[in-house]
């Protein structure tokens, strides 16, 4: 299932009947936060945000905590996650998070909005869906970006994101299960949008229904290798289909 914003490209009618059907089945929405929501790091570039991190580990003299490859990461996720696996549960790994939480903070200051984003966030919620954040970035940069947008009405409390705990980011499904008990859902009537193979992983430990949205050809690429049978290219057919009028089920 793929629609392209950029090359008007749009699903044909059976890939429009099974989006409808996901929808349409989606009493909670668990949406990931950067990528199907807004771009995060769109002006506060993430590979200058890890280069940072790398710099603070080496001026604490703990440069060889890192691989030669976790050193050069453009991610910043990369460098907290190593960090995270080697001195699990340290104060070194509760600084260096909150680091990347500030970073993170200052680029929701700047994120620009995904296309449709903020619309089906909208409809979704006005047509009674109930919907959740599950993100590996800091909970507190989700709210600060929805508050920027007057949209943390349509989420708010639910907005799970990432702890000290790093073995409870994504892949593992942590922040699918607290949203999903928060919230009284069923797996099966729940929904998660996400754009990584970490992403699926999760919504599958979970047993969670999953579309996938990639901005590129390359994320595409990423989710359907993973086995994401569900792709878009754009949350634009979304639109179009909560503002049909079928109601939920």
């Amino acid at each position: 299932m793929t629609s392209d914003a950029t090359s008007g490209a749009t699903p044909v009618a059976g890939e429009i009947e099974k989006l409808r059907e996901l929808i349409t089945s989606a009493r909670f929405v668990l949406w990931d936060f950067d990528g199907p929501i807004c771009r995060l790091f769109a002006r506060h570039r993430a590979e200058r945000v890890a280069a940072d991190l790398v710099d603070w580990l080496e001026r604490q003299g703990l440069r060889g905590l890192l691989s030669q490859a976790e050193r050069e990461t453009l991610d910043p996720q990369v460098v907290l996650r190593a960090v995270g696996r080697r001195r699990p549960g340290s104060d070194l790994v509760a600084g260096l998070e909150e680091r990347l939480t500030q970073e993170e903070l200052r680029a929701a200051a700047s994120a620009l909005p995904t296309a449709y984003a903020d619309p089906v966030i909208r409809t979704w919620t006005a047509v009674g869906a109930r919907l959740a954040v599950t993100t590996n970035n800091s909970p507190r940069a989700a709210r600060a970006y929805l508050e920027s947008r007057g949209l943390t009405g349509c989420f708010a409390p639910h907005l799970y994101g990432r702890t000290e705990h790093l073995h409870h980011l994504k892949p593992h499904p942590h922040c699918l299960h607290r949203a999903l008990n928060a919230m009284g859902a069923a797996p099966a009537a729940a929904l998660m949008i996400g754009d990584s193979p970490s992403d699926l992983t999760a919504a599958r430990e979970a047993g969670v229904p999953f579309l996938g949205y990639a901005h590129n050809e390359r994320k595409e690429k990423d989710l359907r290798a993973a086995g994401a049978g569900h792709v878009v290219r754009s949350l634009e057919p979304m639109l179009g289909l909560l503002r049909s009028g079928r109601p939920l089920r």
